[in-house]
């Protein structure tokens, strides 16, 4: 095939782009939707037989653009709803939301239609809207366009691909990078640290950015783009806050490399990535300076479905960020001291699942970073330290498409406990006025639907 048609066939995700927009205000619909498409139930794309841990037929499919097709065209809308129940170990004063109990809270966690399909050979989307139900508001959600196509460079098959979406890592096909990393589905009415590398999700659905890969033999796996804000109207629009953390300056560039190969009768994982950005704080150009963060890590998977179909599965990463936040401090009044800073965050969780239907994870997370007397004032200890311990006990028992209700419906319950070693810099009297890391411990219940 020659460059030029490739270049033609990719340019279309412009004009689909365009088409899709127009969606994001409508009740589209979810991920089940590929199931429908597929011919495959749940577990043949996820671990436990619920998204989003994907198994490597699930990163095949997602990676070749979600065109894998094996019947006639359906419609490619789905939902899903996740509520929950939480209590904290202590009340939490003030309460965690306008609306809602110091603690003992049930909530709607969440109301999304997806439009979620494959579009011929060579186009597919993944386009999410969500209802907060503890925000009580609508907003613009995952968003993921891809143009595909398959190519041979001497004997070699190589799939040249673009995605076009609005959260740097959603585009990823493995569950290490903080997108689709654990814990797949949490409340935010419960206690969080208040320090995270940018890269953990402070620019999804505030930014825009386009990335070229290459999926190489089905081993290697070449990525690199670009990120930049939409308007402030746009975002304000879309339903989300264009303040928070601010507009990137120009574009931010960004890489990554993994490595994908079979290890005894499992798939093993390492990679690489990394984002730098600029950013005018709250959108403020009037000190003259931008907030630099440069975040760089390196991330590991394994995943093995035994012969009795139990699923095996670890995923870890490490992200290492170096921050200059001249601007930052310029508006606090602070000239020295205060700008460089450095926050390292260290994950780790392992999954089993019981005929690919009954699983257990435990997650292991850990957050340091330089002291700052300035951006830590309300820390006893002027650190953003945290760190704790997550285990889940879910069940999904429709995840091989023989529901009640057919292949699009799928349902997971379960039980999740955090607790915390460290919160924001201290085990105990961390802020100063008594409260210790345990306090923000939390229990939950949860029920997660898709149709």
């Amino acid at each position: 095939m020659s460059a030029t048609r490739f270049v033609q066939r990719l340019a279309g995700v412009g004009a689909l782009a365009l088409a899709l927009a127009g969606l994001m205000a409508t009740n589209a619909a979810a991920v089940p939707a590929f199931a429908v498409q597929t011919g495959e139930p749940c577990q043949a794309c996820h671990v436990g037989g619920f998204g989003p841990q994907l198994t490597p037929f699930g990163r095949e499919f997602k990676l070749q653009g979600y065109t894998l097709r094996t019947g006639k065209f359906n419609v490619p809308l789905s939902a899903m709803v996740v509520a929950s129940y939480l209590h904290t170990a202590q009340p939490q004063n003030p309460p965690p939301d306008p609306g809602f109990h110091p603690n003992d809270n049930v909530a709607l966690d969440q109301l999304s239609f997806f439009f979620a399909g494959g579009f011929g050979s060579h186009f597919g989307a993944f386009v999410q809207g969500t209802y907060d139900g503890v925000a009580a508001a609508w907003h613009w959600d995952n968003l993921d366009l891809r143009a595909v196509d398959q190519v041979k460079v001497g004997k070699t098959d190589v799939t040249l691909g673009l995605s076009l979406n609005n959260a740097p890592t959603v585009q990823d096909a493995w569950n290490t990078l903080p997108a689709w990393g654990y814990p797949y589905t949490n409340s935010e009415l419960a206690p969080a640290p208040s320090t995270s590398p940018l890269l953990n999700g402070a620019l999804a659905q505030t930014s825009m950015g386009l990335t070229g890969y290459a999926w190489i033999n089905d081993e290697v796996y070449v990525e690199g783009g670009a990120y930049w804000s939409p308007a402030a109207r746009t975002l304000s629009d879309l339903g989300v806050d264009p303040t928070d953390p601010g507009s990137i300056n120009g574009a931010a560039p960004y890489g990554r490399l993994a490595f994908q190969h079979d290890l005894g009768k499992g798939t093993l994982e390492l990679g690489v990535f990394g984002l730098e950005t600029e950013i005018f704080p709250g959108l403020d150009h009037t000190t003259g300076f931008t907030d630099r963060y440069t975040d760089l890590g390196l991330d590991g998977s394994y995943v093995d479905t035994l012969d009795n179909t139990d699923v095996l599965t670890f995923n870890t990463r490490y992200l290492h960020e170096s921050q200059s936040l001249r601007a930052t401090c310029a508006l606090a009044g602070v000239n020295s001291g205060c700008a460089a800073n450095t926050v390292d965050d260290f994950r780790i969780d392992g999954s089993y699942y019981w005929r690919d239907k009954i699983g257990l994870t435990v997650a292991v997370f850990d957050t340091t970073g330089s002291a700052n007397p300035t951006l830590y004032a309300g820390n006893r200890t002027l650190r953003p330290d945290s760190d704790g311990v997550t285990v889940q006990l879910d069940a999904t028992p429709w995840g091989d498409g023989k529901g009640p209700f057919g292949k699009r419906f799928n349902t997971r319950v379960g039980i999740q406990y955090t607790a915390y070693g460290q919160f924001n810099g201290a085990s105990r009297n961390w802020d100063g006025m008594g409260s210790n890391a345990g306090d923000n411990d939390g229990l939950r219940l949860f029920i997660w639907s898709a149709y």
